[in-house]
């Protein structure tokens, strides 16, 4: 698979890595959790200034009309800054989907996400969805001139700095038929809108809401009613996309913390990392790295792919992703000692976020029941 970046990519590359060499320190990060802030407001500021908030949205909408390829480069390095600023619900799932909307709240919230001024978040987990996008209990009842939202979302990533909420619910069929599934833009200050905010292990802050009978307008409602799984999965199957490609940078930077660490590491009068069984264990972590680089081009490149071929591949590369990311960060710190395991070294924190990772968006068993049951609807349509 080629991996050769355009010119323009390369720059992108270089200005992030930058980037997060000034502004994503380690130090500052522990200080920013120290404070219980969600995100540093003014990386997210400096970010809307080089226009990466902008990349996701089309030209004639005001954007950059970025690729997946360029979506891919930034959150590599992000991942290598264990960057906490809300950029996939955001600028991933909340620029995708808003396309979708009615033209002048598009215009509205794409415009004020470009600019820094709004943050999105999508609410996907119920208690009982465990990880199936079609479940999904919460309720819209029609009403004169738009819904009556009621229900509850357990599971809300970066719930607690957005502004608005993209919410799936029901306006017909079961709960888990995948049919009669509508989206919904919802106003974080919507009366009846209760938030419970809490902190994940790797110190993002997520929150669950609870709805009752919270009132929407019919302008409220992305793309069609009761047509809104499609819409749903093209959005988290680019989600997992970009957070693939911030695993990947993790992992690397993993890597080259532990290399420095054995090259340093002194045992028995010389440096650990001279020991054949280390260098062998450190070549396997390098091979996973790479391994997960060539299935994050893949899930990314098809993208753009049928939806039958784009959802196959990105449960293949969920899947395979997953495993090399728990390997790497379990071997970085089994490296590292009991030193690795301290919350003072950023090597725990990065255990921590692949962990997190590997459970986002679907575990490594679903995603792999999923890519054979996939595989079998495609071999019966043949």
């Amino acid at each position: 698979m080629n991996f050769t970046l355009s010119h323009e990519q390369q720059l992108l590359q270089d200005s992030a890595a930058r980037f997060v060499r000034e502004h994503g320190r380690f130090e500052d990060w522990q200080k920013a959790c120290v404070d219980k802030r969600a995100y540093i407001k003014e990386n997210w500021q400096k970010m809307a200034e080089l226009g990466w908030l902008a990349i996701s949205v089309p030209e004639d909408l005001g954007g950059l009309g970025g690729s997946a390829i360029d979506t891919m480069v930034l959150m590599e390095q992000f991942g290598k800054g264990l960057a906490r600023e809300p950029y996939v619900s955001t600028c991933i799932i909340g620029s995708t989907l808003l396309q979708h909307a009615c033209s002048d709240i598009k215009e509205q919230r794409l415009n004020a996400i470009m600019m820094g001024e709004c943050r999105i978040a999508l609410g996907l987990g119920e208690p009982l969805g465990h990880f199936n996008l079609e479940y999904v209990e919460m309720t819209a009842k029609a009403q004169s001139g738009g819904y009556q939202l009621s229900g509850e979302k357990s599971h809300v990533p970066d719930g607690s700095t957005a502004d608005w909420y993209i919410l799936p619910a029901r306006t017909s069929g079961a709960v888990d038929d995948p049919d009669g599934i509508t989206l919904f833009l919802v106003s974080a200050n919507a009366l009846g809108l209760v938030r419970k905010n809490f902190r994940s292990p790797d110190q993002r802050h997520v929150s669950s809401l609870v709805l009752h009978n919270v009132a929407v307008s019919d302008t409220a409602v992305i793309g069609t009613i009761g047509g809104g799984l499609a819409l749903l999965e093209m959005a988290v199957d680019h989600a997992i996309a970009a957070s693939l490609a911030e695993a990947l940078g993790i992992m690397e930077a993993a890597c080259s913390v532990t290399l420095d660490y054995l090259k340093t590491r002194q045992q028995f009068g010389v440096t650990i990392g001279s020991f054949q069984v280390l260098q062998h264990r450190m070549v396997d972590m390098v091979i996973a790295c790479e391994e997960a680089r060539s299935m994050t081009y893949y899930a990314t490149e098809n993208l753009s792919s049928p939806s039958h071929v784009r959802t196959r591949a990105i449960s293949a590369a969920k899947t395979r992703v997953g495993q090399n990311a728990l390997f790497v960060g379990q071997q970085a710190i089994q490296l590292h000692g009991g030193i690795g395991t301290s919350d003072e070294h950023i090597v725990s924190h990065y255990l921590k976020r692949l962990v997190m990772f590997e459970l986002s968006f679907g575990n490594i068993d679903f995603h792999r029941q999923r890519y054979a049951s996939l595989g079998t609807a495609c071999s019966d349509q043949k």
